[in-house]
């Protein structure tokens, strides 16, 4: 092994340090999952699966308790987040919400199919901007390091009570 992958592994082992790695799991539990986490903080109310037939399913829906525009759902994104999100503006009130923390630009179709306001996730794409303004959807691109970054920290908390270990979440700045 050489490069990048080389230095980072000689310095956990250097260091006797362990790494778990377990990221699409973390991004579907219930509790302390990156979804659940991000709809809390954005004030969500989760009413259920954004794929409900899919046993695999990673996003969900859920409702503002008071419907907002696309500015002032993003001010409440960016004061969650410390990050701006773009935004995709539809011109209207925004009540239902579909969301898929990272890089999950590509399930925008299935939150047009659960006929939401807006679709909130980490990344965008051309096709993304086209599919929103085609169908009538706001969309929200908030960061995929911004948008999953929340599930870690709910469960070092929840392993650090419930086993009595301590953890340190370390935030790396990343733009994207």
């Amino acid at each position: 092994m050489i490069g990048m992958k080389q230095r980072r592994l000689k310095a956990l082992l250097t260091h006797d340090i362990n790494l778990l790695a377990y990221h699409l799991p973390l991004d579907v539990h219930p509790e302390v999952g990156n979804n659940v986490q991000l709809g809390q903080r954005l004030g969500l109310t989760v009413s259920g699966p954004l794929e409900p037939d899919n046993p695999r399913n990673v996003g969900l829906i859920g409702e503002l308790a008071v419907p907002l525009s696309a500015d002032a759902f993003a001010l409440r994104i960016e004061q969650a987040l410390g990050r701006a999100p773009l935004v995709i503006d539809h011109q209207q009130p925004i009540k239902r919400v579909a969301w898929c923390t990272g890089g999950a630009q590509g399930y925008i179709e299935q939150a047009i199919a659960a006929g939401v306001d807006a679709y909130i996730t980490g990344e965008v794409s051309e096709r993304t901007f086209h599919e929103a303004q085609e169908n009538g959807i706001s969309f929200f691109a908030a960061g995929h390091h911004a948008t999953e970054r929340y599930g870690v920290q709910a469960l070092g908390e929840w392993l650090a009570v419930r086993f009595g270990i301590e953890h340190h979440y370390v935030e790396c700045p990343n733009p994207v």
